[in-house]
């Protein structure tokens, strides 16, 4: 089997533990919508889920995928596990206003015996599980309570397995080349949809013993001005001396994410900026060094507070998220953030992108890491210069 591959025994394993949360909350079946939960439970992977699709997990049985016909005739590419019977609906119920597919599938699913009275999971907050889906399946399997599963499967993946860990260290190779890629495109008078260019162009490729793979979130570049606000991509504005830029992206291997962050200022930066940037690192140091198992996320933001408040600077958002597989919009698990009122508590092999963005007006600087919680603290998973990067224009 290709190394990059997950094993069966694996996705075995994967299954007994949302099953036993399936268990703890009474669930009878679980309807998986989330491209990242239908990989990480099948190995499932590809640009299919614009179309509706689930994977439906019973509390006992053969899990069973269903998926648009042209998808489920080339599932077996990419599925290491379910693959042999997936149901495929028509391309005549594809975007019709008086059909829909998951009409289709609670037949199927019944004519399975799936339709006993019970109560079944459904992934409320994943983003491609649309309201149609929804009341297809509740209308077309009356006999189902359905009910919403808080990120059942999500919270599984929260602690990653060895083979998980050595997948977003690749990722995380990947993630650092494609930010030198960043760095060196910067020049003056260079078009910002250029330097992205070359960015992308080092995610896709990868580096030597880890192929890249496309993001869930492209690169963002937040630029000049325009630094003091997350979340932008790029133009085609022309990178001026003495001007700064926030890049954020993430390396990818096999859908496994590692995000990475850096400021970068061509020529020498402004007083403030530089002053931002020291506070930032400090703080962000300050973090790492208390993601440790049996502390919180509140502990972690506490020792990036207490340096933010020397400098007499706040940050009102989250300092992090768990990370892991990622399908787009988002590379996040939507589980835990580190915040000032999350108590969970932080377990080894606990993936995490601490972001330590500070938008401030008119300007802005960001540094991150992705990270693994290890007993020592944080194990970073990249390895970029962790301060203001200052290129000589």
């Amino acid at each position: 089997m290709d190394a990059g591959l997950v094993s069966p025994a694996e996705l075995d394993a994967r299954l007994e533990r949302v099953r036993e949360r399936m268990r703890a909350a009474e669930l009878t079946g679980l309807v998986v919508a989330d491209p990242a939960n239908i990989f990480y439970l099948s190995g499932y992977n590809a640009w299919s889920f614009y179309t509706p699709q689930i994977l439906f997990v019973p509390l006992e049985g053969t899990p069973v995928l269903a998926m648009r016909e042209m998808d489920a005739l080339g599932a077996h590419r990419t599925a290491v596990r379910y693959a042999d019977d997936v149901l495929g609906y028509p391309e005549t119920l594809v975007h019709r206003p008086d059909a829909h597919p998951m009409q289709w599938v609670a037949e199927q699913l019944r004519d399975r015996g799936f339709a006993r009275p019970g109560r079944v999971g459904f992934e409320g907050d994943a983003h491609f599980f649309a309201v149609r889906s929804f009341l297809a399946l509740r209308d077309g399997i009356p006999e189902w309570e359905l009910v919403e599963s808080r990120e059942l499967v999500n919270w599984v993946r929260l602690v990653k397995s060895d083979f998980e860990i050595a997948q977003m260290r690749r990722a995380g190779r990947v993630a650092s080349e494609a930010m030198r890629a960043a760095v060196a495109a910067i020049e003056e008078g260079r078009p910002l949809n250029e330097i992205a260019a070359d960015v992308m162009a080092a995610q896709a490729r990868g580096v030597e013993g880890a192929d890249g793979d496309y993001p869930a979130i492209v690169p963002m570049f937040l630029y000049g001005d325009g630094a003091d606000t997350p979340h932008l991509t790029w133009t085609a504005e022309r990178f001026g001396a003495g001007e700064a830029v926030s890049i954020e992206l993430a390396g990818v291997h096999h859908r496994y994410h590692t995000p990475l962050a850096r400021s970068v200022s061509l020529g020498t930066p402004s007083r403030e900026l530089d002053r931002l940037a020291g506070a930032t690192v400090e703080g962000l140091n300050a973090a790492l060094a208390e993601l440790k198992p049996g502390n919180t996320p509140a502990d972690v933001t506490r020792a990036w507070d207490a340096v933010l408040a020397r400098y007499g600077l706040e940050k009102k958002s989250r300092l992090g998220y768990s990370i892991g597989v990622g399908f787009p919009p988002d590379w996040g698990e939507r589980t835990v953030s580190i915040r000032a009122d999350d108590q969970t508590v932080l377990e080894e092999n606990m993936t995490f992108h601490v972001i330590a963005g500070m938008w401030m007006t008119g300007y802005g600087f960001e540094v991150s890491e992705s990270i693994r919680v290890a007993p020592g603290g944080a194990d970073v998973l990249t390895d970029a210069p962790r301060k203001l990067i200052v290129k000589e224009d």
